[in-house]
């Protein structure tokens, strides 16, 4: 069902020459480089680039079949539909694996690590495009898609903030060296971003992609499963299993958002039509699934080497020989790199279908003392391990971690040590939260924004300060915290 032809998106106006063919995640980085601005707006160019960008990742979305209905009132049916539906497979998931099924998804702990960082520029803008809603917090129809977007980055809490908690899972298994992975890997991304910087001209659509966004995908309490099973920490993952419930959830907002701003006067049909592409819109760019399967456990290890050829092809002695040749000329060009791991295997120096601690070359990377200690990062290594494993008679183990916590610790938490009454005055409540902030260890960022704050007399003068902190690249920082914490306390008053 095609619910917009291509010739239906809003023309763009054509973006400079030097952003006009930009990447995916080129893009990505532009629409982030507005971090440091307290307005948490990008510049003009990018600003037009961004557009362009959403108007035809939208004619992209008119051509994917998502089984959207063509009527407003099928909404909750058909939704809830779907939601019967994955349980019902997620069940029928665990009652395979309980009669012996393999993993569906990760074949080995270093898939499921490779997967961490192939979403991971998706995961670390998680509900930023809710943030262009904030200039319209007057709107009752539009603040519980505000108040999805200040839960997602968790009120303010560091421990609760989706971006921080995903970020910490990235460091936690040695998997934040993301940013310079394949364009597809930013796409989806890109797309939160530019519809958060166009929101005024594209608000159906927005709300129809969080309409889509919110809801429960079978790859989600799979992943969860598989990684627990991986002894990976699932919590960023089982997180949003109960945060976006449809009963009370955001799910469940998300929907009746959809039925509030369905217009009473005015074209109805065509703001539901431009919703359904908005939720369609969830399936441009790579997703789940493509990110498992576009791992090859030879193929990536190769790739990790000629990177690490790049920076020490010249850093080896000639006595470093392998096979009869120096080891510098082996690294010397990306085509010998699957002959240097044939030559290791021939010398010795790799035992493949062993425990990696048999093979030298693995001693080489991981004792304390050896050469190559700490070149490797935490997923290069478990790409290493279970490829030197692959073949082995027991399943791959994984190396050793600290048993993860069920709730990781994200900062210093917001406790501020009285609860205002209702009836507080902007002034006392933002006198409040200044008391609150941490005394020690002094942040000039969050300095100055209490001193911005000190001036305003309204709840509209405190967002007016507020809202470009709470940016997606603003709201993970300390002053982002602190800034979200009195914006959400604002909010609810």
């Amino acid at each position: 069902m095609m619910l917009l032809a291509p010739h239906d998106v809003p023309p763009a106006t054509p973006p400079p020459l030097a952003l006009r063919h930009c990447s995916s995640r080129q893009l990505y980085f532009a629409m982030l480089g507005e971090r440091g601005s307290s307005a948490g707006r990008i510049d003009e160019l990018t600003a037009s680039a961004s557009r362009a960008f959403l108007a035809d990742k939208l004619r992209d979305a008119a051509a994917i079949d998502a089984g959207f209905p063509t009527e407003a009132r099928s909404l909750n049916s058909v939704l809830h539909a779907d939601h019967d539906q994955t349980a019902q497979a997620y069940r029928r998931y665990l009652d395979e694996r309980q009669a012996g099924a393999p993993r569906r998804y990760f074949s080995c702990r270093a898939h499921a690590m490779y997967f961490l960082r192939a979403v991971a520029p998706t995961k670390l803008v998680d509900g930023a495009w809710l943030f262009g809603l904030l200039p319209r917090w007057q709107d009752p129809r539009l603040a519980p898609l505000i108040r999805i977007y200040l839960e997602e980055l968790g009120c303010g809490a560091a421990a609760q903030n989706h971006v921080l908690l995903y970020k910490q899972l990235l460091a936690r298994y040695g998997c934040d060296q993301w940013q310079d992975g394949p364009d597809q890997h930013f796409t989806q991304g890109a797309v939160q971003l530019a519809l958060a910087h166009n929101a005024s001209e594209f608000l159906p659509e927005l709300i129809g992609f969080n309409l889509g966004y919110e809801q429960l995908p079978l790859h989600l309490p799979i992943t969860a499963y598989e990684l627990n099973e991986l002894d990976i920490d699932p919590y960023y993952f089982s997180l949003h299993l109960t945060i976006d419930n449809a009963s009370t959830g955001h799910a469940r907002m998300a929907l009746q958002s959809v039925l509030d701003c369905m217009p009473r006067i005015g074209d109805a049909a065509e703001f539901h039509r431009r919703v359904g592409i908005g939720y369609q819109l969830n399936g441009v760019g790579m997703g789940t699934h493509q990110a498992i399967a576009s791992f090859d456990l030879e193929q990536e290890l190769q790739r990790v080497i000629v990177d690490k050829a790049a920076v020490g092809a010249q850093l080896h002695s000639d006595y470093c020989r392998v096979g009869g040749r120096p080891l510098s000329d082996w690294l010397s060009s990306p085509d010998e790199i699957a002959g240097l791991l044939t030559a290791l295997q021939s010398a010795g120096w790799i035992r493949r279908g062993q425990s990696p601690e048999q093979s030298r070359f693995w001693c080489l990377l991981t004792d304390e003392q050896a050469p190559m200690f700490g070149v490797f990062d935490g997923y290069e290594q478990q790409l290493l391990s279970d490829w030197i494993q692959a073949g082995a008679p027991s399943p791959p183990a994984a190396l050793p971690t600290n048993r993860f916590r069920r709730r990781p610790a994200g900062g210093q938490a917001y406790a501020p040590a009285t609860v205002l009454q209702g009836g507080a005055t902007v002034e006392q409540i933002v006198a409040h939260h200044a008391g609150a902030k941490p005394k020690s260890g002094g942040c000039a960022e969050l300095d100055a924004l209490f001193e911005q704050l000190a001036e305003v007399d309204t709840k509209a003068q405190a967002f007016a300060v507020l809202e470009g902190r709470l940016s997606p690249a603003n709201h993970p920082t300390p002053a982002g915290l602190a800034a979200t914490r009195l914006y959400a306390d604002l909010f609810s008053r």
